[in-house]
């Protein structure tokens, strides 16, 4: 297969995640999903500044891993392109990123009170979330990674995990695949909003470490990822592609 077609791949998958995790109330107007180039891993593909609901091919903009968009792009980008970038830089098992305000998960960005898998499904999202806060490296800011200094501070704290948090703003996801970056954010945000509805009836009984582990690897094995991607086209109108 081509270098041209791998990349026309990846950048059709990209709209669909896009449109996926818009779908499923996962990003809104102001998040972002990315994924590597397939043959040039010194790069990734991402879209211009838009809303992840209308993202279409043509969207579609391709940056240096230091945020620096290729070919002298001259259409506006994300301004926290750098989230991605550094987390490319720093992860090279890592293929897909999304950044997103889901509600649900912000409560725990501003409290003691630890995201963790409490059901089978938010196995995905890793057993330990932290908390990424600017102000102790940055003090007072815009609230937005908008530069690669903060993205290289944030991919610090993300580690070697699937998911992190940022206070007072969102998450963050990394994942091997497009599939895998739609599979963690979306059961991310149930799982955080699974815990805040129990919460009133008493401590949610979490998951082990080894539920975590056996679990998480059955789901981003190969059977439940295209299932749930299909599943997800579907939803988003994009049957049988």
């Amino acid at each position: 297969m081509s270098e041209n077609t791998l990349r026309e791949y990846a950048v059709r998958d990209l709209v669909l995640a896009n449109r996926i995790l818009a779908r499923e109330n996962v990003i809104d107007g102001f998040g972002h999903v990315s994924v590597r180039h397939p043959t040039n891993p010194g790069r990734f593909l991402l879209s211009r500044s838009c809303s992840p609901e209308i993202v279409v091919h043509d969207d579609i903009m391709e940056f240096e891993l230091d945020g620096a968009p290729v070919a002298d792009d001259q259409r506006k980008p994300y301004a926290e392109r750098y989230i991605h970038g550094a987390i490319y830089m720093a992860r090279p098992d890592v293929n897909a990123v999304s950044h997103h305000h889901a509600h649900s998960v912000i409560p725990f960005s501003l409290t003691d009170i630890a995201l963790r898998p409490a059901f089978h499904m938010g196995s995905v999202m890793g057993a330990d979330v932290p908390v990424w806060d600017s102000r102790p490296e940055f003090d007072d800011t815009n609230m937005l990674v908008d530069t690669l200094e903060m993205g290289h501070s944030l991919a610090r704290t993300l580690r070697s995990g699937q998911t992190a948090l940022l206070r007072g703003h969102g998450a963050v996801c990394a994942a091997h695949d497009l599939r895998a970056i739609c599979m963690i954010s979306i059961y991310m945000r149930d799982n955080a909003q699974l815990i805040l509805d129990t919460l009133p009836f008493g401590e949610p009984k979490y998951l082990s470490p080894g539920e975590i582990r056996k679990t998480a690897a059955m789901l981003l094995g190969e059977m439940p990822l295209t299932r749930a991607w299909n599943y997800w086209m579907a939803r988003a109108g994009f049957q049988g592609i």
